[in-house]
């Protein structure tokens, strides 16, 4: 006899729904051992994310409900697929929650949801766990909130309010890779405005200035290319402050019907490439690269062979060598193989003394010796 379990309890719920939360990266992800979600042992997922005073915690993440009415064809949970559906309550998340918060296993909590109904009515439902930890129990810590797209300026609003985090996933470089993938949403009006709102609330001197955006971009699910994502990171850092991007490769699956056409990379090949705008974001965010010096084979597209670094050096041959005694700081760090650990090695020795071998300075590692051909003594 095969048993059937009609109406799943809470911790069922919780399996089901934190499982499913990770189709959902904005919050953190990473190549390391440590630093990749990984199952908690209560049925939930953990995630790591880099604390703003340096080093690393975790956070607790789940749906709230993995209903959806939306269409996104990359996404296995979208409403035309036989998938388990549930939802938690209010205070079944919230007990679930302060269950590993109060024994010490997660810092901060991360909530997303499908959409059951309207994008306000998932608000609320991500809105009231919210509310609940911060009135009721007096929660001060981490909660980062899904904004869900084509939610009113209201629900924004009440969400970044209650949040030290918020993102809402752009998912597509532009309006007509969107269309591609969903017919329900309205890229302008569902996604961007809610993202420039957020990002007017949270400007510097803004009410709300200490709450951080993020955003996700699906991969290779609409025929996209690398440049075209490139220069839309360009605008979401430079115009609308974003903390972070994440990338999502779309690997095609059983009940994915995204329209990943004959050119698409997929399986290993997606996730080099997921890798390679890893690093593209890194050059943008820290180490000074703007869009427009973001080098593209004729397809539009990250060389998959070649670190993107490496492959600006290589475009810029009269940029080198570099003087390791006298180059600035942000000069060294375009150098292929030196990082900002390194860098900063470098500036600090040769305030006392002059450099004469870059192994002075770092142990001598395949990076390190190509970093040496790129400078002189």
């Amino acid at each position: 006899m095969i048993g059937l379990v009609s109406s799943p309890d809470t911790r069922q719920k919780l399996e089901i729904l934190s499982a499913d939360a990770q189709y959902d990266l904005a919050c953190a992800c990473g190549t390391g051992k440590d630093d990749r979600r990984r199952r908690g042992s209560g049925d939930g997922w953990i995630y790591p994310v880099t604390l703003a005073g340096g080093g690393t915690s975790v956070l607790f993440k789940t749906l709230v409900s993995n209903v959806c009415a939306n269409d996104c064809l990359y996404c296995p949970l979208r409403a035309d697929q036989d998938v388990r559906r549930c939802a938690l309550t209010g205070e079944e998340t919230v007990r679930a929650f302060l269950d590993y918060y109060t024994r010490g296993r997660v810092f901060g909590l991360f909530l997303t949801s499908g959409v059951p109904g309207t994008p306000d009515a998932a608000m609320e439902q991500l809105i009231r766990v919210a509310r609940i930890l911060r009135t009721r129990h007096g929660f001060r810590g981490y909660i980062h909130l899904k904004i869900i797209p084509g939610a009113s300026a209201a629900a924004v609003e009440e969400a970044v309010s209650l949040s030290t985090a918020v993102s809402l996933n752009i998912e597509t470089p532009g309006a007509r890779h969107l269309a591609r993938l969903s017919r329900r949403k309205d890229f302008l009006h569902d996604i961007v405005e809610p993202i420039k709102l957020v990002s007017r609330l949270t400007a510097p001197g803004a009410r709300y200035e200490r709450v951080k955006q993020t955003t996700q971009f699906v991969v290779g699910a609409a025929e996209e290319t690398d440049a075209e994502i490139v220069r839309y990171m360009g605008g979401l850092y430079d115009r609308l402050r974003l903390q972070r991007v994440y990338f999502s490769a779309y690997q095609k699956g059983p009940g994915d019907s995204a329209p990943a056409g004959e050119g698409a990379r997929t399986g290993r090949d997606a996730l080099a490439r997921e890798h390679r705008l890893y690093q593209v974001d890194f050059l943008m965010r820290r180490y000074g690269f703007a869009a427009a010096e973001i080098g593209f084979d004729p397809s539009g597209n990250l060389p998959l062979e070649l670190d993107p670094k490496e492959e600006w050096a290589r475009r810029h041959p009269e940029f080198f060598p570099l003087d390791i005694n006298r180059a600035p700081a942000r000069d060294l760090l375009r150098v292929p193989g030196l990082g900002e650990v390194t860098v900063r090695r470098i500036v600090e020795r040769r305030k006392g003394s002059r450099i004469r071998a870059l192994d002075e300075v770092a142990r001598p590692t395949a990076w390190i010796r190509k970093a040496g051909g790129y400078l002189r003594a």
